[in-house]
């Protein structure tokens, strides 16, 4: 990579993505003040932020991947930002269901989420994440030193649980859940062929 568009990334890679992070949540406020948001404005909030909680835990995966594949390694500074806004997308998402869905109708939520297996492997996936967004800061990462990154790969689990949440709740049209199911397989899959292949080099190397 060219040293001005290194030093340029490095500046300004992380404030880009954040301010375009938060394009969708800008987007939907926008739609809101101008009464946009059609017949059913609860459901329009809750699906917009159900997807986008589902498409950034899908670029959070693709981070490492890209970077083997490209060697760009500075596309791992975007991770944990990208996994921030997963979680943030998410609360979102399951605040939308909280507040204008149940009214903070703690008995039926709790009803809700026992009852609808979509309802209750989304908040699982939910509340897995807390302890990821929780221990996302570099102190936290030396506290917990190698099981950082046995906590982190929860990652895997949310996603899957994200996919099975969509596919689920949706009664029709199944392409677009099918659609982040087989992105996520692709991601899984590569990691999956990676760690193989390394392992056995490794292996190999120590005889």
């Amino acid at each position: 990579m060219p040293p001005r568009l290194h030093c340029f990334i490095s500046r300004l890679g992380k404030p880009l993505v954040f301010a375009t992070s938060l394009l969708p949540l800008v987007w939907l406020a926008w739609l809101a003040w101008r009464d946009q948001l059609g017949a059913n404005p609860v459901e329009t909030l809750s699906h917009r932020t159900g997807d986008w909680s589902l498409r950034f835990l899908l670029l959070t995966l693709a981070v490492t991947p890209l970077r083997r594949l490209t060697g760009w390694n500075g596309l791992q500074r975007f991770r944990r930002l990208l996994g921030l806004f997963a979680f943030f997308y998410v609360s979102l998402h399951f605040g939308v269901y909280l507040v204008f869905d149940q009214f903070f109708d703690w008995r039926a939520i709790v009803a809700d989420i026992a009852k609808r297996p979509y309802i209750t492997v989304g908040f699982a996936g939910w509340l897995l994440l807390i302890p990821l967004a929780v221990t996302s800061t570099g102190g936290m990462m030396k506290r917990l030193g190698r099981n950082w990154q046995g906590l982190h790969r929860l990652i895997y689990l949310i996603g899957a649980l994200g996919v099975l949440h969509y596919l689920w709740l949706v009664k029709a049209d199944l392409s677009e859940p099918l659609l982040y199911a087989g992105i996520l397989a692709l991601l899984l899959s590569y990691r999956l062929w990676w760690w193989r292949t390394h392992s056995a080099t490794a292996t190999r190397s120590t005889r």
